[in-house]
């Protein structure tokens, strides 16, 4: 029941951002009302306004969870194409069980390795080309690819992820307002990126 309920619920989601394709020119932001700012593609709520003394800390403990693969995709030099990683892509890499980022044809591990035990096995074939926010269209292959020469996507703020997120989940990724970093948990501990 559980597999059948987590297949629905991706379903679900991966039909929301569909419907919010149509709005591929658009800002797009999740949790909240309004955007910061015109800089953002992709904005998620607890944001701050301003890095001062006086601003309200944000209570939000919710993350952005990446998507965790069997193995790595693996660039080759094979005509045509079929599964080559972007620049730019995060996951979570199940089998070595650490945060990824692909960079110029090549995987950097972005965490110590942790576990992956708490990920729970997709059933099911990818169909489509994922959603593009920013663009009419895009080369890069990905379930949500983020495309603009203008605008940047503000991962969601937490204040002190380590404490505040009581079950993180393995390939989480928020931005620390105390630390002022990136954090991303790896199934065991977080780390801190500036």
């Amino acid at each position: 029941m559980t597999k059948i309920f987590m297949e629905l619920m991706m379903k679900k989601f991966i039909l929301s951002f569909l419907l919010a394709g149509n709005l591929v020119m658009a800002q797009v932001s999740i949790g909240k009302q309004s955007l910061s700012g015109s800089s953002s593609i992709l904005e998620f709520s607890g944001m701050t306004q301003t890095f001062a003394p006086n601003d309200v800390e944000t209570s939000n403990i919710k993350g952005i969870i990446l998507p965790a693969v069997a193995v790595s995709p693996v660039f080759t030099l094979v005509t045509p194409a079929t599964n080559h990683p972007q620049n730019g892509t995060f996951l979570f890499d199940k089998l070595t069980s650490t945060v990824r980022m692909f960079e110029n044809g090549n995987w950097t591990d972005m965490t110590d390795p942790g576990t992956a035990s708490a990920t729970i096995p997709v059933a099911g074939i990818e169909t489509g080309n994922g959603v593009i926010i920013g663009a009419s269209s895009s080369s890069a292959k990905g379930a949500l690819v983020l495309e603009s020469a203008d605008k940047a996507m503000v991962l969601p703020h937490i204040k002190n992820p380590h404490s505040t997120v009581k079950s993180p989940y393995p390939g989480m990724m928020c931005f620390d307002t105390v630390s002022k970093s990136v954090a991303v948990f790896d199934g065991n501990k977080w780390s801190y990126w500036k």
